[in-house]
């Protein structure tokens, strides 16, 4: 199987603290993988290197086997990559049409083609189970609504390599299966990622082939002090 990203030993320091010390890691194309760990070990960083938001002090990330330098988003959505925040990034006063083409926007001429990113958006939400309204503003949506049109969002820019940061805190029943419903492995994708990496804070650690997320063996491991 293909490896979509790698990571190699990847270090990135803050003043006074190492948030990621020497993390490799591989994710193959078509599989589910889990970075679990406690607050601060330094997941949300890795996340954000991969997505171009920060930049690592040494280490290299290779995509389809490419070695890249992601200087910032654009480079990294541009590779397919897109990223669902733990917080929430849409404008309140926009619809959700509006959120979801944002930056992206189809042209007819000069004008934008709203009749074709409305169907494509239509289009997008059937496939994947998102229903959602694309006229309505995002400030009458509520929690989960506004988690599917940020799936939407990746989505429409082509992202095949998805991310989602502490995607737990708000992550709905109704999301989960939206994501999990058309990978390879849905049997065990809706409970069970296919690899699992506990982390000590900001280092590399072994990964678990295909064990349950709420599984004694991964919490055991998650606190660096056991």
């Amino acid at each position: 199987m293909s490896v979509a990203v790698e990571l190699r030993h990847i270090t990135k320091r803050f003043p006074g603290v190492v948030a990621n010390k020497d993390v490799s890691m591989k994710v193959e194309t078509g599989t589910v993988h889990a970075l679990v760990g406690e607050n601060g070990a330094g997941k949300s960083t890795v996340m954000k290197i991969l997505y171009g938001m920060q930049h690592p002090d040494s280490g290299e990330i290779l995509v389809n086997g490419t070695l890249v330098n992601l200087k910032n988003p654009n480079d990294a959505i541009e590779l397919g990559i897109g990223m669902v925040h733990q917080h929430f990034m849409l404008a309140d006063n926009f619809t959700v049409l509006e959120n979801i083409i944002l930056g992206a926007e189809p042209k007819h001429g000069v004008t934008i083609d709203f009749k074709a990113a409305r169907d494509k958006v239509m289009e997008m939400s059937k496939a994947y189970g998102l229903d959602i309204d694309p006229d309505i503003l995002v400030e009458e949506l509520g929690v989960g609504q506004r988690q599917r049109v940020e799936i939407l969002k990746v989505l429409f820019r082509g992202a095949n390599i998805l991310i989602f940061d502490e995607p737990t805190a708000v992550l709905v029943p109704q999301g989960l299966r939206a994501v999990w419903r058309r990978h390879p492995d849905n049997d065990a994708a809706t409970a069970r990622a296919r690899r699992k990496r506990p982390p000590w804070p900001g280092r590399r650690r072994r990964a678990l082939a295909r064990c349950p997320i709420c599984g004694p063996r991964v919490f055991r491991r998650v606190p660096a002090r056991s």
